[in-house]
């Protein structure tokens, strides 16, 4: 939603995942709304977090936009919750961005001025900030981390022409939440939690991320944005 966002604004985009296939098959398709490339690798290990910020080296000699969106979730009862479930997620959605920012700070520092600085965007979630789990247990955690390295980078980095912050999704349609959406009983669980009664849209979460990636966002800095239709007002 995002990648094909930026690319209809005109950004030349590279996206990564583990799968080569998904990732160039995913290029291939965003590549009929403008420039989209694929560079896959598995970004839960600093080795490959590496490979990527050396292949984009070769590719360009400054990185406007990061934006941190890999990320898992794993469900379980408490009892019965495995510590790979802990592990996996606590490395994709906390260990790795941190990873990428610092690979890439390079790159990110050569595109940054101060009128204009270069943006890093965090997909956190709002299971980061509320207490509702899901029995998402380490998934919830992760995000919750997510929003705290967002103000902490923002803060160390604001130096460097980088400013810092993060998206809050609630609920949008994606592979994440396929067992929501694919599952009548259960969408309708969900969208009774949220008070303007639906889903969020591709192009409003595309929209706000436009928004942090423009000039209107330089003087936004170390930022949790919440975009769930009004869930968090539940308390």
């Amino acid at each position: 939603m995002i990648s094909v966002a930026l690319i209809k604004a005109g950004a030349k985009v590279y996206i990564s995942s583990r799968s080569q296939e998904t990732c160039d098959a995913t290029a291939a398709e965003l590549s009929d709304h403008g420039e989209c490339v694929s560079i896959p690798f598995d970004l839960s290990t600093v080795e490959n977090i590496q490979h990527l910020a050396d292949e984009l080296a070769k590719r360009e000699d400054r990185l406007d936009i990061l934006i941190n969106n890999s990320g898992k979730s794993w469900g379980a009862d408490i009892d019965k919750f495995p510590e790979r479930g802990w592990d996996d997620v606590m490395t994709l959605n906390v260990k790795s961005p941190f990873y990428l920012v610092q690979r890439l700070l390079p790159l990110l520092e050569k595109a940054g001025t101060k009128e204009d600085p270069a943006r890093i965007i965090n997909i956190g979630s709002i299971a980061g900030i509320i207490s509702t789990t899901q029995s998402a247990y380490s998934y919830m955690a992760s995000k919750a981390a997510i929003n705290h390295l967002t103000k902490g980078l923002a803060k160390d980095l604001v130096n460097r022409n980088i400013v810092v912050n993060a998206i809050a999704p609630g609920f949008f349609p994606s592979k994440m939440t396929r067992h929501i959406t694919e599952n009548e009983d259960v969408k309708k669980y969900a969208i009774g939690m949220i008070p303007l009664g639906r889903m969020g849209q591709p192009e409003e979460i595309g929209s706000l991320a436009i928004f942090l990636c423009s000039k209107p966002s330089a003087y936004m800095t170390g930022t949790i944005i919440p975009i769930d239709g009004g869930i968090l007002i539940n308390g």
